[in-house]
């Protein structure tokens, strides 16, 4: 029995990685700051034999040692997350990117524990390229526009893993996930589901970006945690960048009238031009689709649920907690 210490834990996805893990039979340490991260995602762990929660940063450098050392796995997914976020607070989102992986890095490197790295598709930039592979170029837009920054600490996050990977044979692994998406997560900080599904179920107009032609894929976190945890049981993917996600393409447009459609609801679509919608330093892209064949050579890799199985675990999960408030609205 393995124990796997997750940074940012208390977060969308790692709260599902330590459900996962611990139905396994595995142990869990999960630190969190909870900067965005919620205590609700884990508290129904607290108590749970095999489970353990440390509410700190991955900053604290001594603490981290410590875990570190008592682990025998890391999964790094603390980072600073969502577009709006980033142009908000670009300072403390480009330092938390960066110190955080490099503290990880160096102390799974003293111990020699393997990691996984969790970066984003937003690395790949302003590529017009129809589907993303890892082995891309990558074109980043104009140091004054923020969104780039964001992708240039989650390159530079990738850069120190395989330096340390090429330098010392440390077993990491690097993933780009593509907009994973499911129960917990919030729109609090920009994520497009949660938010229109929050948006449909009130009855109120689902606010489209843009013009709304850009198209994203969307990935169930189900399918995505268990890939994390396969892609460190294989030696194979040591020292590689994989791609995770969905290459169902939808525009957000019609991801809009989607969620009409399943919510019931009868809410109208309206748009809101990018700078009404975000401080200065936005800039969008227009597609955003991954190639799956190298995760899918080495595990086998193919997503099992649909977008239709994501849209409908979401409302499933917002009708409930809508329900639950009093004085709720409904849609009509």
């Amino acid at each position: 029995m393995a124990t796997h210490l997750i940074t940012g834990g208390a977060g969308f996805i790692g709260s599902h990685l330590a459900d996962y893990l611990l139905g396994r039979g595995e142990r869990v340490i999960v630190i969190d700051n909870l900067s965005t991260g919620r205590f609700s995602n884990i508290e129904h762990l607290e108590g749970r034999s095999g489970f353990e929660c440390v509410i700190d940063d991955v900053r604290n450098e001594h603490l981290l040692d410590e875990l570190i050392r008592r682990a025998d796995r890391v999964f790094h997914l603390a980072a600073s997350v969502g577009v709006r976020l980033i142009i908000e607070r670009q300072t403390e989102s480009l330092i938390n990117n960066i110190l955080g992986t490099e503290r990880v890095l160096r102390s799974a490197s003293r111990y020699r524990k393997s990691v996984l790295i969790t970066s984003t598709s937003e690395v790949y930039g302003k590529s017009q390229k129809p589907v993303f592979s890892e082995s891309d170029d990558r074109i980043m837009g104009p140091t004054d526009k923020a969104r780039w920054g964001y992708a240039s600490s989650k390159a530079t996050d990738e850069f120190l893993a395989l330096a340390h990977y090429q330098e010392s044979k440390l077993p990491v692994v690097v993933v780009r996930l593509f907009n994973t998406v499911g129960p917990r997560q919030t729109g609090r900080y920009g994520m497009v589901i949660p938010n229109f599904v929050a948006q449909a179920l009130k009855a109120q107009p689902l606010s489209v970006f843009g013009d709304g032609t850009q198209t994203r894929c969307f990935a169930h976190v189900h399918d995505v945690v268990p890939a994390l945890v396969e892609l460190m049981n294989r030696p194979a993917a040591y020292g590689k960048v994989f791609n995770i996600g969905s290459n169902e393409e939808i525009s957000i447009n019609q991801l809009a009238e989607r969620v009409i459609q399943k919510a019931g609801s009868n809410s109208a679509i309206t748009y809101v031009p990018y700078e009404a919608a975000y401080p200065p330093g936005f800039e969008d892209m227009e597609r955003r689709v991954p190639d799956l064949r190298r995760i899918g050579d080495v595990i086998g890799y193919r997503p099992r649920k649909t977008l239709d199985d994501i849209l409908a675990d979401v409302v499933e999960e917002q009708r409930r907690h809508l329900q639950a408030e009093p004085n709720a609205g409904a849609a009509g």
